[in-house]
């Protein structure tokens, strides 16, 4: 069952998207800080496999030594894909293509649509792609995060060897636990924990960097170019290990709209790029010096013993907050998907009466916990699990790339030459990395494929499936014209009060006002017809967020309208509305919903196990008495059965 007259969001075309700094009240050092804490987790913690997973796939043609060619060759493919994935790409050019201070994949797909007017149906398939992709990332990211860190204990002493697995689900589980209770008080110290670890994880690369300066030719490019050609499949199979580098990049420009596009620029630039490009640079030179120390090098900078115990706790610590900012990334993303008619309504609880976008989604929160550590259980070592990522990213960065190439033609003018001249290098560089990660399908890299066609399935089904049934709807219901001028010719008995229904189409009769006057013969005195538009924009000013038409005397017609980043308060809304001239009390209005059961028909625009799927997503979905926050006391639901 689903309450059907708001299953389907209507798009709404918004003022064109500008490049305003967002949160320019806030501190710009606070919110620099703030960036290093939340959008530099991921990234920053991959310095603990990153280097040893791509040295170790380099080395598989020499018996397993790394060979001075080799480790030279992956740091200078390592800093390069910082330089120009990370830096130009997104710090450059991408944080510029925000949608109202807003980025993210769903919110470049919503620009982009937006300029495209109505050929947007490939944009949107792009956008669901990009989306389904991130599930993966955000299902891979804590389990192998947090197991790379823990794995550390084995350096300290091997008797902490049998724990490791073990205590990364418990770990795990208590991250995912305390999710409920919101992240603003654990978001605190984000920022300066993560800014100790970019300063240790710098600091201790300095002494092996002096023992072993010829590193240093790493920065030289051809260093990149020449391993890539003397190697041939084996440099390719490095490739999709040196991609492990840069996982997290698409966090910058997902968070632009939490911290905007300076602080997120001038941390990236002055302290997470030198940090990171320091680190890799140590474990390139303790490995020259020692080839054997390739198992670990990162932990093998610090000295043995209570220095690396420590070490290993804050490495587990900047893996939580990595864990963290692709958890409530994925909370954000389903938040989108919902108002953009991506997903059903799922139950979405605020954590803070300050900050509008800290949210929690208890199902989303489940299947990620139970998917992350059936990933830890099946893995068991980050080893094993890094083969299943970059998949997912590398999907995530080609969508990315093709939807920029847009914004940049229809929004910011570019001819669409200039427009391809300055994506192509960075698509060919995306496509690189991902063919290169699909060599790994059968080593783990089926797990984000599998989990990003079954976000893919989900969120065209049930986009498909409401279309469907929208226009199937329309189809049977009245004009609501033609009923308001014959219920004002010939009204019914009236009773006091206000009547609100909530319908997806304006232009007809709302499902519920036809039972009502079918069953009960009788009228308010005032009737409102309430559609829910969402805007392709995060956000809307409260003050174009209601629109009044009066259509007859006791009839008028209300539009609600919010951005895709907004959770509807219907009450809230239509408190507006008394500005315009409506006198709305809500211990006197009564809220007519209809809910309809739905059923597979003979025949219909899907195949049967599609029809079941959406029926099944339906009678998932949260009551629409909740999503919209309306009263439960003043609502009123009248049920139909509909074949679809």
């Amino acid at each position: 069952m689903t309450s059907d007259d708001v299953a389907v969001p209507a798009p709404e075309t918004a003022a064109a998207n500008g490049h305003g700094e967002a949160h320019t009240t806030a501190g710009f050092g606070a919110l620099t800080l703030g960036s290093i804490g939340v959008v530099y987790g991921d990234i920053g913690t991959s310095p603990l496999y990153a280097f040893r997973e791509a040295v170790t796939a380099a080395s598989s043609g020499t018996d397993g030594l790394a060979t001075p060619a080799a480790v030279l060759g992956v740091l200078s493919l390592i800093l390069w894909a910082l330089i120009v994935v990370v830096t130009l790409k997104y710090v450059v050019i991408l944080l510029r293509a925000d949608n109202n201070g807003e980025g993210g994949t769903l919110a470049l797909m919503a620009l982009a649509q937006r300029a495209v007017g109505t050929g947007g149906a490939t944009i949107v398939l792009l956008g669901i792609i990009s989306g389904a992709l991130f599930y993966g990332d955000a299902v891979i990211t804590p389990a192998l995060s947090v197991l790379s860190a823990i794995e550390g204990m084995k350096d300290v002493t091997l008797r902490f060897e049998p724990y490791i697995v073990p205590l990364t689900v418990i770990i795990l589980v208590g991250l995912f636990a305390v999710q409920s209770r919101g992240t603003a008080r654990v978001a605190a110290f984000f920022g300066p924990i993560m800014c100790v670890w970019f300063a240790v994880i710098a600091v201790a690369a300095i002494h092996p960097i002096i023992a072993q300066p010829q590193v240093l030719f790493a920065l030289n490019p051809l260093y990149a170019v020449s391993f890539m050609l003397h190697h041939g499949i084996i440099g390719f199979v490095t490739l999709g290990a040196v991609f492990l580098a840069v996982t997290g990049a698409e966090a910058l420009y997902a968070d632009l709209g939490h911290f905007g596009k300076r602080p997120i620029q001038t941390a990236w630039l002055f302290i997470v790029l030198p940090s990171l490009a320091l680190n890799y640079l140590g474990q390139g030179a303790l490995v020259l010096g020692d080839p054997g120390a390739i198992e670990s090098p990162f932990f093998q900078l610090f000295p043995q013993g209570w220095i690396r115990g420590a070490m290993v706790v804050l490495a587990t610590a900047a893996t939580v907050i990595a864990s963290q900012a692709v958890i409530t990334g994925a909370y954000s993303l389903t938040r989108q998907a919902i108002q953009l008619g991506l997903l059903p309504r799922f139950e979405i609880r605020h954590t803070s009466e300050a900050h509008s976008g800290q949210i929690f989604i208890p199902r989303i929160n489940q299947l990620l916990l139970v998917a992350v550590v059936l990933l830890v259980l099946l893995f068991r070592s980050s080893s094993a699990l890094a083969s299943a990522y970059g998949i997912s990213v590398t999907g995530t960065m080609v969508v990315t790339a093709m939807m920029g190439f847009v914004v940049i033609w229809k929004v910011w003018r570019w001819s669409p030459l200039a427009a391809a001249a300055l994506i192509a290098p960075f698509l060919f560089l995306d496509l690189t990395f991902l063919a290169a990660n699909l060599l790994k399908v059968f080593e783990g890299g089926w797990v984000p494929l599998a989990l990003g066609a079954l976000m893919i399935i989900l969120m065209y089904t049930w986009r498909r499936g409401s279309r469907l049934l929208f226009e199937k709807s329309r189809k049977l219901e009245f004009p609501l014209a033609d009923l308001v001028a014959m219920l004002e010719k010939r009204p019914p008995q009236r009773v006091p009060g206000t009547a609100v229904f909530l319908t997806s189409d304006p232009l007809s009769a709302p499902t519920a006002l036809m039972h009502s006057l079918k069953h009960y013969k009788v009228l308010h005195e005032k009737n409102v017809i309430l559609t829910i538009e969402t805007a392709q924009t995060p956000r809307i000013d409260p003050a174009e967020r209601v629109r009044l038409e009066q259509i007859s005397p006791t009839f008028s017609k209300v539009t609600l309208k919010f951005g895709f980043m907004e959770s509807p308060n219907v009450p809230k809304a239509l408190a507006i509305a008394r500005k315009l001239g409506w006198q709305f009390d809500i211990m006197s209005t009564s809220f007519f919903l209809s809910r309809r059961a739905l059923k597979p028909a003979a025949h219909s625009g899907m195949p049967r196990w599609q029809d079941r799927l959406f029926i099944s997503l339906s009678r998932s979905a949260n009551d629409a008495t909740d999503y919209f926050q309306i009263p439960s006391g003043r609502v009123v639901e009248v049920g139909t059965q509909v074949t679809i």
